[in-house]
């Protein structure tokens, strides 16, 4: 496979990551690392810069996400969109330092666009948190 497909592949598994679908992209990076084949800082900027952009993506959704909480489709139902905005509100941006983590991050991220969060704010605290979480991972494996 091509240096450029290998990023590629990387990109998006790591992308997908930071959306609400359901992808993993630590497993891609550690092996990728382990293969050794590809510079480990490329391979952490590649994977940061997708996991960051999904993040972003789920930012924008969350800045319009509202209007559609009384729809019939709509996945998260009465109180649930109530709690999550609470929740945000008692730790604040700071929680966004949560991001990397699996299960709460990517919910964050949309809720912190609810929240009208400042995008820089909003990028800052996210990209110190996707990148270190990829340090941390390739730490461990290599």
């Amino acid at each position: 496979m091509s240096a450029g497909a290998v990023y590629a592949a990387l990109f998006g598994s790591a992308f997908l990551a930071a959306t609400i679908f359901p992808a993993q992209s630590e497993a891609v990076l550690a092996a990728l690392l382990l293969d050794g084949t590809h510079p480990a800082t490329v391979l952490i900027a590649v994977a940061s810069l997708g996991n960051v952009l999904g993040a972003i993506v789920n930012w924008l959704l969350g800045r319009g996400i509202e209007r559609f909480k009384d729809k019939s489709w709509f996945p998260a139902r009465g109180n649930v969109l109530e709690r999550a905005q609470g929740w945000y509100q008692r730790y604040g941006k700071w929680s966004l330092l949560l991001s990397w983590a699996p299960f709460v991050g990517d919910p964050l991220t949309l809720v912190a666009g609810v929240m009208r969060e400042p995008f820089l704010v909003f990028l800052a605290l996210v990209t110190v948190a996707k990148v270190g979480r990829y340090l941390v991972l390739a730490a461990v494996v290599t």
